[in-house]
């Protein structure tokens, strides 16, 4: 039996005590501030529609470690403040009585998160209304179990903090380690008059030389269907996908294929417009087997070169640089067929290429695959850390709410049904 069991076999052995939130706690709306009256220079954060402040103010509404839920934006929020803070017309703020800890009250909400965020009322400007977090029934343990509780959550935040902090740092070293290594197969030096990539000689050719380059028309995201002809909208190629791909998240029917540029196995799709000049020639090497379509701002590059290792080239300093010679525009960035055409690459032998790229693929599934390496890892922290406070917070499970007939996770008074 642990500490927790204990003190409930204690102090409460035949039932915890369960109320309505809003019998046992205030429900405060902010009010609302301009923009114009923020500053960055002021001390308090202002919270108005999720975790990160919308800016700050000289004075507080609300006093630290209070718990927050959110009504616009973000809404069905929980959000804890250490700090003394500026509440707005976006957020609800719970002030508790002596018989609730305020940071259990916060630990117990995160967990009925979700059920919060199913209860925003539409039409208009979506919101939740009060009277949800109001009849929301929560658990009243005695306080020492309520003071446990937050200490062990307390120690299972920082550390879960803690390891995720270490495990981001390594992902960002493995980014930067991984990022030399792809610099340094992928930069040519100079000796007597010739160049080498890892002692194998190359020979510089202008893109347009390497192959030939078509420019994409037409396909808006309305045209996307279910199922039909694979296809690769410019902007995924930003927002989705990496170094290469053999499958498409999205298709267009085979009427809408038959006006749109084919791309085959090898090809490499390469945007051609962006907001910024790091998106623009970013590319996407199609290895899938079967034949897809791209459209409009993207430019299909037709070689016989590995397509992995012009993709990769693309990514690197020495490509940055000769794009931006070409690129051109301010608030929307492009770069033309025929200009994308004049920039030099290296090109090794085929099986150095092959090389290369093999390594580089390596790298490429350990930093950015979400299930391998360190990514995966940090998620599996996360989940484990919800998953134990869930637990922890399931204590009183089974307990009965007999003033509007709740029981275990089940309160009829209000169609509440725990996240279920």
């Amino acid at each position: 039996m642990n500490k927790i069991e204990k003190l409930i076999a204690e102090l409460c052995p035949d039932s915890v005590e369960w109320k309505k939130l809003g019998e046992v706690c205030k429900v405060l709306r902010g009010e609302r501030l301009t923009k114009k009256e923020l500053s960055s220079e002021f001390q308090y954060p202002v919270f108005h529609g999720g975790l990160i402040p919308l800016g700050y103010y000289y004075k507080y509404n609300r006093e630290a470690n209070k718990t927050m839920i959110i009504n616009t934006g973000s809404i069905g929020e929980v959000v804890w403040s250490s700090v003394p803070f500026w509440s707005s017309d976006g957020t609800f703020t719970i002030e508790t009585q002596n018989n609730i800890i305020d940071k259990f009250l916060y630990y117990y909400l995160k967990i009925k998160e979700s059920y919060l965020k199913s209860q925003k009322r539409e039409g208009g400007v979506p919101t939740i209304d009060r009277n949800v977090i109001e009849n929301l029934p929560i658990p009243i343990p005695p306080l020492p179990i309520q003071e446990e509780i937050v200490k062990i959550l307390d120690t299972f935040t920082e550390l879960e903090a803690a390891l995720e902090l270490k495990l981001e740092a390594e992902l960002e070293a493995r980014k930067k380690q991984y990022e030399y290594y792809r610099n340094t197969l992928l930069t040519p030096v100079e000796h007597n008059g010739r160049w080498y990539l890892n002692g194998k000689e190359v020979e510089w050719k202008k893109l347009g030389e390497i192959g030939t380059l078509i420019r994409g028309s037409g396909l808006q995201k309305k045209d996307f269907t279910e199922s039909g002809v694979g296809c690769i909208h410019y902007g995924q190629i930003y927002t989705y996908y990496g170094t290469f791909a053999d499958r498409t998240i999205s298709f267009v029917s085979e009427e809408t294929a038959k006006n749109l540029k084919k791309v085959s196995k090898g090809d490499l799709v390469i945007t051609s417009t962006s907001e910024n000049i790091e998106d623009v020639c970013k590319s996407v090497a199609w290895v899938g087997d079967n034949e897809i379509v791209t459209g409009g701002h993207a430019i299909i590059l037709k070689h016989y070169e590995n397509a992995k290792f012009l993709s990769y080239y693309f990514q690197t300093r020495n490509f940055f640089i000769q794009k931006i010679k070409y690129a051109k525009g301010t608030k929307v960035i492009d770069i033309s067929v025929g200009d994308l055409a004049k920039i030099p690459i290296p090109i090794p032998p085929l099986s150095e290429q092959e090389r290369i790229v093999a390594i580089l693929d390596k790298f490429d599934a350990l930093v950015n695959d979400i299930s391998q390496g360190l990514p995966a890892e940090i998620e599996a922290r996360r989940k484990q850390y919800e998953y134990y406070r869930n637990k922890l917070l399931d204590f009183c499970k089974g307990d009965s709410y007999k003033g509007d007939s709740y029981k275990g996770d089940s309160y009829k008074g209000d169609s509440f049904k725990g996240d279920s």
